[in-house]
C-alpha cells in the first residue's frame, strides 16, 4: 500500500488492480466528484491545490503561458459564481475528460527535486 497524506494508506493501487472492484467503486466516485461541485464552477481537480506552498509555487512556474492563462480564468470564473452565489450553465460545467491532473506532475517533479537536493546537500565533510 501506498503512503497518501495524514490519514494513512490508500487503497487506490488495489482498486485499480482489480476489475470486479474497480467497476463497482467507479460510480461511488465519480457520485462524490460531482457532490463536490467544483467542476460546477469551472475549476479542475488541481485547481484545488493550495498555492501557499513551495513546491506549488514552483510547480506553477513551470507551467505554459496558456496553462497558467486558463488556470487563472478559471479562478477568476469560480469567484465570479461565489459572489454570485450560482453555478455556470451547464453546457460551461467542466467534463469529466477534461479534469485532467495539470499541476499534479509538475508538484511530484518539484518534490523528488527536492528530495534529491537535499539527498546529496547531507554530506558530511570531515578532516583527517
Amino acid at each position: 500500500m501506498v503512503l497518501s497524506g495524514p490519514l494513512g494508506s490508500s487503497l487506490a493501487p488495489a482498486i485499480l488492480k482489480s476489475r470486479g472492484i474497480y467497476r463497482w467503486f467507479k460510480p461511488l466516485a465519480d457520485w462524490y466528484v460531482d457532490l463536490q461541485g467544483y467542476r460546477k464552477v469551472g475549476y479542475k481537480y488541481d485547481d484545488l491545490i493550495l498555492e501557499e506552498r513551495d513546491d506549488v509555487q514552483r510547480a506553477l512556474a513551470r507551467l505554459t503561458p496558456r496553462e497558467a492563462y486558463d488556470r487563472q480564468y478559471r479562478l477568476k470564473r469560480a469567484s465570479q459564481c461565489s459572489v454570485l452565489h450560482d453555478v455556470l450553465p451547464k453546457d460551461q460545467w467542466t467534463k469529466p475528460q477534461e479534469d485532467v491532473r495539470y499541476l499534479t506532475p509538475h508538484v511530484e517533479d518539484v518534490e523528488k527535486e527536492a528530495l534529491e537536493r537535499s539527498a546529496w546537500d547531507n554530506m558530511v565533510v570531515s578532516r583527517k
